[in-house]
C-alpha cells in the first residue's frame, strides 16, 4: 500500500509493457472471442460464461500462486513481492483521476470536466452540467475506494498475491463482460454473481471506514453517514455500490445516484443520502479528504493487524 502511495504505476512502464490489469483484460477478451457464439441459446451461453471464468481464474491464480512461491525464495523477494502486489492497488491512481475532475470544474470549463470524469464513470456524460458532473466524480471515487483498494488489499492480506490477482481478474471480467447488453447477457452472468460476491466484505467495511473518516472532523456527518447507509444502501441497484455511495452522501450531506444514463438508456436509480443535489468541485475536495484519511485508516488497520499475526508471535 505505501509503495502504491509512493509511486503508483509509472506510465512509462504502461506504456512499454502495458498493466497487470490490462494482460488479464487481454485474456478476458480472448475467451470472449473465443467461447461466446452469438449462435449458441441463452442456457449454453451462460455455461459457457461459467466456462470462461473458471479458466480465468485457473491461469490468474496459478500465475499468482507461481510467482508468490518464487519472490520469496529469491534474495530481495519479499521486496519485489510487494511491488508486484502494488500494481493490483489503485489509491493513488483514483485520487487523480477525480482530482483530475475537480480542477477542470474550478480551472478549465464543463467540457474539459465532462472528458475527465468520463475516464472514471461508464454512464453518459455529454449531457451533465456541473453539478451531475460532480456527483459523478464523488460517486466513483466511493464505489471505487471500495472495489479499486479495499477490495484487493482484503483479498491480499488474506491470500497474498494470488488473491488479489483473483479479485483484480473477476473485477476486470465484470467490467468487461458482467454487463446486461445483448453480447453478455447470459455469458456475462457468472462475472457478474462473483463480483458481487467477493466485493461483499469489502463494501461494508468501505462505508465503516468513510463513516469513520468523517467522525475526525464532525460527529453529525458521521452519524448522518451511517443513517444513510442503514437506510438506502439496499435500494441501489448494486448489491454492494450502494454501502460506499451512500455512506459518502451522507458524509458530505449530498444526494447521490437516482437516475442515470448508460449507452443512450435511462436508468431510474434509487437516491443514495437525503442531502441537497447541487454538488461542486468543493464537494469533491471534500470527498477526497474523506477518501484520504478513510485510506490512512485502512493502512493503519493493515498495519497493527500485521504486528499481530505476524511479528507478535515472533
Amino acid at each position: 500500500m505505501l509503495i502504491e502511495l509512493a509511486i503508483g504505476y509509472p506510465p512509462a512502464l504502461a506504456r512499454t509493457i502495458g498493466h497487470p490489469v490490462s494482460w488479464i483484460g487481454a485474456l478476458i477478451d480472448a475467451l470472449d472471442r473465443m467461447l461466446n457464439r452469438e449462435a449458441d441459446p441463452p442456457g449454453r451461453r451462460r455455461g459457457s460464461g461459467v466456462m470462461a471464468v473458471a479458466i480465468m481464474c485457473v491461469i490468474v491464480g496459478a500465475v499468482g500462486i507461481f510467482m508468490q512461491r518464487d519472490l520469496v525464495r529469491a534474495p530481495f523477494g519479499l521486496l519485489a513481492l510487494a511491488v508486484l502486489a502494488s500494481t493490483l492497488i489503485a489509491q493513488r491512481s483514483l485520487h487523480a483521476h477525480v482530482a483530475d475532475v475537480a480542477a477542470a470544474l474550478e480551472k478549465t470549463s464543463i467540457d474539459a470536466a465532462r472528458t475527465a470524469v468520463s475516464r472514471i464513470v461508464g454512464r453518459d456524460t455529454a449531457a451533465l452540467d456541473e453539478a451531475g458532473v460532480a456527483r459523478a466524480a464523488i460517486e466513483s471515487l466511493a464505489e471505487n475506494f471500495s472495489d479499486g483498494v479495499l477490495a484487493p488489499v482484503l483479498w491480499m492480506a488474506i491470500a497474498g498475491l494470488p488473491g488479489a490477482a483473483l479479485y483484480k481478474a473477476i473485477n476486470t471480467a465484470d467490467s468487461m463482460i458482467g454487463h446486461r447488453t445483448p453480447r453478455h447477457q447470459a455469458f456475462g452472468w457468472a462475472a457478474a454473481r462473483l463480483d458481487d460476491l467477493v466485493n461483499l466484505p469489502a463494501s461494508r467495511l468501505a462505508a465503516l471506514l468513510i463513516a469513520a473518516a468523517a467522525a475526525l472532523r464532525d460527529k453529525i456527518a458521521a452519524r448522518a453517514a451511517l443513517q444513510a447507509v442503514w437506510r438506502d444502501a439496499t435500494r441501489h441497484r448494486s448489491p454492494n455500490a450502494g454501502y460506499p455511495e451512500a455512506a459518502m452522501a451522507g458524509a458530505l450531506g449530498l444526494s447521490l445516484a437516482g437516475p442515470r444514463v448508460y449507452g443512450g438508456v435511462r436508468s431510474d436509480d434509487a437516491f443514495m443520502g437525503d442531502g441537497r443535489r447541487d454538488a461542486g468541485a468543493a464537494d469533491i475536495r471534500r470527498a477526497l479528504a474523506l477518501y484520504r484519511a478513510a485510506d490512512a485508516m485502512l493502512v493503519v488497520l493493515v498495519a497493527v493487524l500485521t504486528g499481530i499475526f505476524f511479528i507478535a508471535p515472533m
